[in-house]
């Protein structure tokens, strides 16, 4: 199968533009275009490359990108540069989703709700500066071929819905120069003429598709439109998420309930408190900077990791605060990866790394 159908898929799972603007994720390298098998991991370690050329994978799709920020050099004076040696040495490509999937409705905060049975779930902090908005004019006989060909290009979508636009009629006036060629009107004239006016937004990923869709479906030679960008949230993607348990639990249930459900080796969590837990926020990773979003949710709990010690006070007993492990609270992440890849692409080798690559043990 070539990398490019198999990034396509990728690329549904996790669109890129999802993704954090720290981040590094997407083709990390490549040197085939012909891959043999996929092999699914949480790090793609030295030690994950070695079980990928074992089971006869050269492409390897990890959550966690080993290349996070700029190499000076490549010379194996440390984990990140001797993966990447021997990757680049077998011919192994390596793919990263990390954030992208992150903020996916569907990517690691919903897995990790739909392991601990949280139902109600939205997304705890959405996306801002993310959706934009096109207005455009139009004779009205150009009007449905021109939505549509803009619907099919990734406008009009919002929330659960898609088709999307507002329409409104008014007079538009123009006049063409001596190099123009206009489709109504002669050069020169003053034309005025019955117009409508188009409005969609669209997730701003797909401005260049919708307006190559635009110029080639408008019937004018000189297109007239404008590009906003909105203030609007997001609602459907963005970080973390939150949730309902289907019965209140006590506190000290609830976090044995969390320690079983995502196999911790132990939880550091705040003071508890005398409310019970109903409705609980998760943020899958290092979830510090979400506090605050948490207890403006109504939270009773939030789930997250890599607490620092002043971080627990900011729980402010409003909430149980608890970190449950970085790997914990992404435990699932590469199974959905697998399960997603395998409906996708069907007769071929999507395997699951075998190894435990959390570098965080508990004695």
């Amino acid at each position: 199968m070539q990398l490019s159908e198999i990034t396509k898929h990728l690329e549904q799972l996790a669109p890129l533009a999802y993704a954090e603007d720290f981040d590094n994720v997407g083709l990390l390298t490549s040197h085939t275009n012909d891959i043999t098998g996929i092999l699914v991991c949480h790090d793609a370690l030295e030690e994950v490359i070695e079980e990928a050329i074992a089971k006869k994978c050269n492409l390897i799709v990890c959550f966690h990108p080993i290349l996070f920020s700029g190499l000076k050099k490549i010379t194996g004076k440390n984990y990140v540069e001797r993966a990447i040696i021997k990757a680049i040495k077998n011919d192994i490509a390596i793919y990263s989703v990390h954030t992208a999937l992150d903020n996916h409705q569907n990517g690691v905060n919903k897995i990790f709700c739909n392991a601990l049975g949280l139902t109600n779930t939205k997304v705890l902090i959405p996306k801002q500066n993310f959706i934009h908005k096109l207005v455009t004019y139009t004779k009205p006989e150009n009007v449905n071929h021109l939505k549509q060909a803009l619907f099919e290009a990734g406008a009009g979508a919002i929330g659960n819905y898609d088709n999307c636009s507002f329409i409104s009629s008014g007079i538009g006036s123009f006049k063409g120069n001596d190099d123009s060629n206009p489709v109504i009107g002669e050069k020169n004239v003053l034309q005025k003429e019955a117009e409508i006016k188009i409005e969609v937004t669209f997730e701003k990923h797909h401005q260049n598709k919708i307006l190559k869709a635009l110029f080639t479906n408008h019937l004018y030679e000189e297109v007239a439109y404008e590009i906003y960008k909105t203030e609007n949230e997001h609602q459907n993607i963005g970080l973390g998420m939150v949730g309902e348990l289907e019965n209140p639990m006590k506190q000290s249930d609830f976090l044995q309930f969390v320690k079983d459900k995502m196999e911790c080796g132990g939880i550091r969590h705040s003071q508890f408190l005398t409310t019970e837990i109903k409705k609980v926020a998760v943020l899958g990773g290092s979830g510090s900077f979400a506090i605050k979003n948490a207890i403006s949710a109504g939270a009773d709990a939030f789930l997250t990791a890599d607490l620092k010690y002043h971080q627990f006070y900011e729980a402010e007993n409003q909430l149980l605060l608890a970190d449950i492990g970085h790997f914990e609270s992404e435990r699932y992440t590469k199974n959905y990866i697998v399960d997603f890849l395998k409906e996708k692409i069907t007769n071929f080798a999507i395997i699951l790394s075998e190894l435990n690559t959390n570098p965080v043990k508990y004695f």
